[in-house]
């Protein structure tokens, strides 16, 4: 069998980068079992309610949803269990300082197989409120609109 090379998304959370402001991202390994590997090779898994916790020197990824694997038998695991991430310590003490700041978390952007080996890519992040929420949406449409414009100019000098 070929070694399994490149990065192939998994998941991804969208809502990460609309509700909180990424300051810092880090990659990450994840011990897994072996029916958890399988149904992420299926492709599936759920990020939306993910967070990272710092727990006595060691970085834990709760509220993941890996769904059971379809042919598991009584090995199989179970959906929702927290599970450790595999990162250099000085990166957990940096990341462990710097999420007891106010407003601070740690929230998982992506989970992805790199290599054939599954990592998940995490972020410290800052809540945004409301209002910059409203400002991002306004900016994104503001470019939408401007590129619509410049494309339908060039179609008009074209034909």
């Amino acid at each position: 069998m070929a070694k399994e090379t490149g990065r192939k998304l998994i998941a991804q959370n969208k809502k990460a980068r609309h509700d909180y402001h990424i300051l810092d991202t880090y990659e990450c390994g994840l011990v897994l079992t072996g029916t958890e590997v399988k149904s992420l090779r299926q492709g599936r898994a759920s990020l939306a309610d993910g967070f990272v916790q710092i727990d006595g020197n060691e970085a834990w990824l709760h509220n993941v949803h890996v769904p059971e694997y379809s042919q598991g038998t009584w090995t199989n695991h179970s959906a929702r269990r927290r599970r450790k991430l595999l990162m250099h310590r000085a990166e957990i003490d940096k990341l462990e300082s710097k999420s007891q700041e106010t407003g601070h978390t740690i929230v998982p952007l992506a989970l992805y197989f790199k290599d054939g080996r599954a990592k998940v890519e995490i972020a410290l992040a800052k809540g945004k409120k409301e209002y910059d929420k409203r400002q991002t949406l306004r900016e994104k449409q503001d470019r939408r609109e401007a590129e619509r414009a410049v494309s339908a100019v060039r179609r008009r000098a074209r034909g």
